[in-house]
């Protein structure tokens, strides 16, 4: 497993520098870190965060917006309609409740569909594994300063402790 720490570490060496988010349990340790180092802005919606990521964007940062896959639905038409359209960049660093059909049961639909929803969006990904992590960090990186658009990194439970 990859502590928030060092994951922290590989977001930060790829240019990441602005982080905005909705908090769960899959990352805490990664929110714990931003927190004692001042590098986190809570958001209480996830539409909320993207747009703080747009207008972080336009300031000349480098935004990863956190959240559930829920969240993923909650932000659809932020995506769409501001991120997409108008290619403000950002990482989505969504962690993956309902994987494998695994987790409460209000998690499993959204589990079952978030790769789908993705697809849809037409928000490129990657799964996250702990052997992968740096390497998927530097292609999202690369993804986004090439496209201008949002990407992102779906996180399962048990890559990150």
């Amino acid at each position: 497993m990859v502590t928030g720490t060092h994951f922290l570490t590989m977001l930060r060496d790829a240019g990441f520098d602005f982080f905005t988010g909705v908090p769960c349990s899959l990352v805490k340790s990664l929110i714990a870190t931003l927190e004692e180092r001042g590098g986190y802005i809570p958001e209480t919606r996830e539409d909320a965060a993207v747009g703080l990521a747009a207008g972080a964007y336009m300031a000349g940062k480098f935004p990863v917006v956190i959240m559930q896959n829920s969240g993923l639905g909650v932000c659809v038409n932020a995506l769409a309609s501001l991120s997409l359209m108008y290619h403000f960049p950002c990482l989505l660093l969504v962690t993956w409740r309902g994987y494998q059909g695994k987790d409460a049961p209000e998690h499993l639909i959204m589990g079952d569909i978030s790769p789908t929803l993705l697809e849809t969006l037409h928000i490129p990904h990657r799964v996250l594994n702990t052997e992968t992590v740096n390497e998927a960090i530097a292609w999202a990186a690369g993804v986004l300063n090439q496209t201008k658009k949002p990407v992102a990194l779906l996180l399962p439970p048990g890559v990150m402790q």
